[in-house]
């Protein structure tokens, strides 16, 4: 049974902001926070991690680093992420090396890229000497670089994501960069649900899709590559599907495609849902029919402020007819719009008989005889659709 939700002088539970539209979650890390923080504002969430992170507690990389740094202090530290600082305490540990390695941060320079990352500093017993407020790796560079960093020893916690030009500079200004790779990005392991992630937003099935790390966005084109569809991947996020990317360094894959994205003030799980809601209704544009409010969302429509979810069908011929708002579309053309139709225009008269029963407003859509179909504009809309 269909359920219907309406505004709050219905009575009932009001239509969330991000009711009738469907976004894609790439992450890895805090995916099910993102996905609850979507769906109590009404969306429908497609879960598709586009990597796994491998922790490096048993790596030979990581534990040379350790080591060297223990025997041959660094002048600073720069720590970059809260799950990797306190992910490489713990390998510390692990290797019995985990006192040691604390002593050796108390004698040091520590800055922390934010907040979170001082927090973690903190939960270590540890105390850091500064972190910018913007949470920008630009900020540390500048504060670096104009204090002076030649012949200084810099260690730097990787991330996994790029630092553009970060340790470039530091070893232009004379700097030794030593690299802590904390933890790295593999491939996910069952590669089905990304493919079904690239396969809904080539057919624009999705809304929006979201990326929380560079490179969940450079693993999703990549696997669009393999599959021979990042072409049509990249027309799809350049034009209707909305890529939503948490901060700029994240999006960095996506803009050397020439894919414009959309970005929260602050780099934040709850920003970045903000910004969904904010923007994914402002795309929606309602139209005046037969004296009601119809708004055409992902897959749903809101009637009046009231959420209709209606059958993928349905869906195919209200977008076909709203693309030209009050002019008749005649049926062969409804029916080429409708998904695996074939030549008999009678599935027309069925999806529309179905559709109309979703809308549970049958003068929505008004039937002209031996002509087709149109939505019923209201006569006093001011929008003209001549040149649509």
């Amino acid at each position: 049974m269909q359920r219907q939700q309406t505004g709050a002088a219905g009575g009932e539970e009001p239509v969330g902001p991000l009711a009738g539209f469907t976004v894609g979650v790439t992450a890895a890390r805090r995916a099910d926070e993102l996905g609850a923080l979507l769906r109590r504002r009404g969306a429908e969430v497609m879960h598709a991690p586009a990597l796994r992170i491998v922790p490096l507690a048993d790596d030979s990389e990581l534990l040379a680093a350790t080591k060297q740094l223990i025997d041959s202090a660094p002048d600073v530290v720069v720590a970059t992420t809260a799950i990797g600082f306190r992910g490489w305490v713990e390998a510390a540990d692990g290797w019995g090396l985990g006192d040691a390695l604390l002593d050796r941060l108390r004698e040091v320079r520590l800055l922390a890229r934010g907040p979170k990352v001082r927090g973690a500093i903190r939960a270590a017993g540890l105390t850091e000497e500064w972190f910018p407020a913007s949470e920008s790796m630009a900020e540390v560079l500048d504060r670096l670089l104009e204090e002076g960093v030649e012949g200084h020893r810099i260690a730097v916690q990787l991330h996994g994501e790029p630092l553009p030009g970060f340790v470039e500079s530091l070893r232009a200004a004379g700097a030794e960069v030593v690299g802590v790779p904390v933890y790295r990005w593999m491939p996910p392991e069952d590669i089905g649900p990304v493919d079904r992630l690239l396969d809904a937003t080539v057919a624009r099935a999705l809304d929006a899709v979201t990326f929380t790390s560079a490179p969940a966005a450079a693993s999703l084109l990549d696997r669009a590559e393999r599959r021979g569809m990042r072409a049509e991947l990249l027309d799809a996020l350049r034009h209707d599907v909305l890529p939503a990317c948490v901060g700029p360094v994240t999006a960095l894959p996506l803009e050397a495609h020439d894919v414009p994205t959309s970005q929260p003030e602050r780099f934040r799980l709850g920003p970045l849902v903000q910004l969904l809601t904010a923007e994914l209704p402002g795309r929606v544009r309602p139209l005046p029919v037969a004296g009601r409010r119809l708004e055409i969302r992902g897959h749903a429509v809101l009637v009046d402020g009231e959420l209709r979810t209606v059958p993928p069908a349905g869906m195919a011929l209200l977008r076909a007819l709203a693309r030209r708002p009050g002019w008749v579309v005649a049926r062969s053309e409804l029916l080429r719009s409708l998904p695996g139709a074939g030549r008999d225009e009678h599935a027309v008269e069925t999806a529309m008989a179905r559709l109309r029963m979703a809308l549970g407003a049958p003068k929505l859509i008004q039937t002209v005889v031996k002509r087709g179909y149109r939505l019923a504009l209201d006569p006093s809309a001011e929008t003209k659709y001549a040149g649509d």
